[in-house]
């Protein structure tokens, strides 16, 4: 009795899963047809056995054209019984207005119809064709119209082929078809469903049906959500130079301006990659510039000398050329508003200083004003995002990176606030500030803004990695929640030499990415496209799901229930992702507070490793509490996982999902293999750390996590976090205590991986911050002795930090060592002129005043 309940609860919670929401329909299958050759044209082959001989048989589905190619003309189906006999739908563009027509064995029937261009293309649209044998007649329904031809003559069958697009099945096959999307192809007789292929699948040649499993097979598959969620290259190829990029999205082009000629990228034009040389000679490009298309002109801005070169597409002439190659205003932001016919430039960057300057440039009369901005305080910074409304009157400004003060020696830092900026009274206002929770990022140069959803896209990229990716993100307009959309683009990034930008084209409902990146004297240009609306980024969906609705269920019914949910969650995860809720995202817990020992305490703990501890300062070493090293027991592998599930653990308090782990660790295998290796790497990890006692590994809250007693075990990264969570509370036991745990070394010192980057900074930057947060609050005469130290100790994780060699100097001659003062000074002098190629602005005396 209690097996037969638990069953029937869990036959009720499966119901109630696969009745929650999900995301925007954006799936089905895609057709390559003329424009490649015809060994790549897809086919889709569906059957039916054993059909019971009935009055009518009645197959349906969702049809849409791709738009943008040169012929559409070919077969959409051909169905074929066990007699020979064929149905046909074709469509021929060349035919008058009804392209659409039925064929009927080898004669075309009198059923021809057509479907409205818009759409056609921009819509699905349901067809369903209704063979009834009784009244031997054939009916086909397109919206609400219908198209009949009776006498046509057609014989029972218990079998039949499905064959959509190409085929190469006996006499029947064929190579033309028009570019089509499909989806959810149903079978039915007299009301009963007999077979149903809704194409939602991601990958894969087969098309799963979920009636009989009477699953069919695909060639050449183009999966509709991939391409709703993997970012496509479309082009890619190199220019001499410098070069600059300009989204023209009435035309649907992507302009390249090159030192000799105009490249151009179409969407919707063939050849999709056409270059122009420049009739006026060759042009001179400033690395970091800007160009914009405004106006129905191509405008090349040059800020330093307050000019803009327009571009005559019809003679290839620029009008304007420039001299010089260096810039005091890189990678700054623009926009352009109808309503005044100027050109708005925000921010950038040049010769060590962050730009917070708003400029106007007026195309009618040729002419530059500064603007005078109130409202707000709007941060000098560069790399930020900006988007502009339909008119271009209001521009929002999403992050970036710069500092207060605009110097970059001065606390330069990643910005996450969404500024406002009205071009009708000329002011900025800030919106909200976007909290992240994982590794500092910065944006592309452009947000594509939708107003009637009240939201922004917008391209993110960690700008402290050289070999980074650039990631999409869907934000609101109104409040601070974000989520990753797409999956990632691979993406060089070395300041002036990279450059990325994001572009929308609605007509052919595409986001553009493009990015630049020079070298030897030539650059990269790089050209992405995902379909709209993208879908969320699969691993983020399943945390967040797994997290909902294991809590939910959790709440209804015992373990029996949680493990039938898991088994569905694992099966949904194939099929269906629903949205992201921002709350959620935004809301996962952040560990605030950390229980340390006194410096006592842990300065003998650090002395005698023989206790228990896991020490990430330095070199990893995890000792047993009987004092056993077994950190020589760990493969690169497991070394790996265990520190990506415990630094998630004890920063985020959360652990990390299984689906994170597979992205980081098993990119490279299916999801069957990396589910495997994970089971035996997690077994073995978990063999390891029950040797340590007082630690182990749980997944209570659908999360890897490494539960922690850090009252028997000691953890330096956890009292580090401690330390510098609350820099209100800093004193010098504090610091002692924080320099008790450096002296082991660098965070992490001999391990390098890719995501781990975010964390070795975060820590440095912390750890200084801390030091110089503390000597501020301190009078030189008070401790001198001790500010010289920790001076060294600051230089150790940054040798040309200004204030900790003021700090120094200031302390060697409060105590009588001015020679030692001076060669601080000099040494610092030196370093800071190998790294940023000038000597240091400032001279000995002035520091010491």
């Amino acid at each position: 009795m209690r097996f037969f309940l638990s069953g029937t609860i869990t036959v009720i919670i499966l119901n109630i899963l696969f009745v929650l929401p999900v995301n925007a329909q954006s799936y089905g299958l895609g057709f390559y047809s003329h424009e490649v050759v015809q060994d790549k044209r897809t086919t889709l082959d569906l059957s039916l056995s054993n059909v019971s001989p009935k009055e009518n048989l009645e197959i349906s589905f969702d049809l849409s054209f791709m738009p943008n190619h040169e012929i559409y003309f070919g077969y959409i189906l051909r169905i074929v019984d066990d007699h020979k006999q064929n149905i046909d739908l074709v469509y021929d563009n060349q035919a008058n207005t009804r392209h659409f027509k039925i064929i009927i064995g080898d004669r075309l029937s009198k059923i021809s119809f057509n479907i409205d261009d818009k759409l056609l293309f921009e819509r699905w649209n349901k067809l369903r064709l209704l063979i009834d044998y009784k009244y031997d007649k054939i009916t086909i329904f397109s919206g609400r119209e219908s198209f009949s031809e009776s006498g046509v003559h057609l014989q029972q069958s218990r079998n039949y082929k499905l064959l959509f697009g190409a085929n190469a099945y006996r006499q029947y096959q064929t190579t033309d078809l028009p570019p089509l999307k499909l989806r959810d192809v149903n079978v039915t007789q007299s009301g009963t469903l007999l077979a149903n292929w809704p194409l939602n699948e991601w990958e894969g040649c087969v098309a799963n049906e979920s009636v009989n499993q009477n699953n069919g097979t695909i060639t050449n598959p183009l999966w509709i959500k991939a391409r709703h969620r993997n970012w496509q290259m479309e082009k890619e190829f190199t220019v001499p130079g410098d070069a600059s990029i300009a989204f023209d999205a009435a035309n649907e082009a992507v302009n390249i301006i090159s030192q000799d000629s105009l490249v151009t990228f179409s969407v919707n034009k063939t050849p999709q990659l056409k270059s122009t040389a420049y009739h006026s000679g060759r042009q001179l490009l400033v690395p970091g510039d800007q160009a914009l298309f405004g106006n129905d002109k191509l405008y090349y801005l040059y800020i330093d000398q307050m000019a803009v070169a327009t571009y005559d597409f019809k003679t290839g002439r620029w009008n304007k050329g420039f001299k010089s190659l260096a810039t005091n205003n890189g990678h700054l932001n623009k926009f352009y508003n109808k309503t005044d016919s100027c050109i708005y430039t925000i921010g950038g960057y040049g010769q060590l200083i962050y730009k917070d300057s708003v400029k106007c440039y007026n195309v009618v009369t040729n002419s530059w004003k500064k603007i005078t901005v109130k409202g707000d305080t709007f941060t000098p910074r560069y790399l930020a995002g900006l988007g502009v409304n339909k008119t271009g009157d209001t521009a929002y400004v999403i992050g970036g990176y710069g500092s207060a003060s605009g110097q970059q020696i001065v606390n330069p830092r990643n910005l996450y606030d969404m500024m406002r900026f009205s071009v009708k009274d000329k002011s900025f206002k800030k919106l909200f500030t976007i909290d992240v929770k994982d590794e500092d990022f910065v944006f592309a140069n452009s947000l594509v803004i939708n107003e009637k959803s009240r939201s922004y896209y917008g391209l993110i990229f960690p700008q402290h990695k050289f070999n980074s990716s650039i990631q999409l993100i869907q934000g609101s307009l109104d409040k601070a929640s974000y989520h990753l959309v797409g999956d990632t683009i691979p993406f060089l990034f070395h300041d002036i030499h990279s450059y990325a930008d994001l572009g929308y084209f609605p007509h052919s409902g595409k986001f553009l990415a493009v990015t630049l990146f020079r070298e030897n004297d030539r650059t990269r240009i790089k050209i992405y496209s995902l379909l709209s609306p993208p879908e969320p980024l699969a691993d983020k969906v399943v945390e967040i799901s797994h997290v909902n609705y294991f809590l939910w269920i959790g709440g209804l019914c015992a373990a029996g229930v949680v493990l039938a949910f898991a088994t569905v969650s694992i099966r949904r995860r194939k099929k269906v992702i629903p949205p992201i809720p921002s709350n959620v995202v935004n809301d996962l817990p952040v560990i605030t507070h950390y229980a340390v020992p006194d410096v006592a305490e842990e300065g003998e703990h650090l002395r005698n490793s023989n206790k228990n501890a896991i020490f990430l300062f330095g070199d990893l070493q995890l000792f047993t509490p009987d004092g056993n090293e077994i950190t020589k027991y760990f493969t690169p592998l497991l070394k790996e996982l265990f520190l990506v599930i415990l630094l998630y653990s004890v920063k985020r308090d959360r652990g990390v999902s299984s689906e994170k782990l597979n992205e980081i660790l098993w990119f490279d295998k299916s999801e069957k293999s990396a589910r495997n290796n994970r089971s035996v790497n997690i077994a073995k990890l978990k063999s390891l750390l029950d040797k340590m006692g007082h630690c182990h590994l749980s997944k209570d809250t659908g999360y890897w996590k490494i539960e922690i007693d850090y009252t028997n075990i000691l953890v330096d990264y956890h009292n580090y976090l401690n330390i510098v969570c609350n820099k209100t509370r800093l004193n010098k036991q504090r610091i002692i205590q924080l320099t008790h745990i450096t002296q082991r070394g660098n965070f992490l010192s001999n391990i390098e991986y890719e995501w781990l980057d975010a964390f070795k900074s975060e820590v440095s930057n912390e750890i200084i911050d801390s030091y110089i947060q503390f000597a501020n609050s301190v009078q030189i005469a008070d401790d001198p002795e001790f500010l010289i130290k920790l001076a060294n100790d600051i230089f150790y994780f940054d040798p040309v930090n200004e204030e900790a060699m003021i700090l120094k100097c200031k302390a060697l001659a409060h105590i009588g060592k001015h020679s030692l003062a001076k060669n601080t000074f000099e040494s610092f002098n030196k370093e800071y002129k190998t790294i940023y190629g000038e000597a240091f602005d400032r001279d000995f005396n002035s520091i010491l005043e």
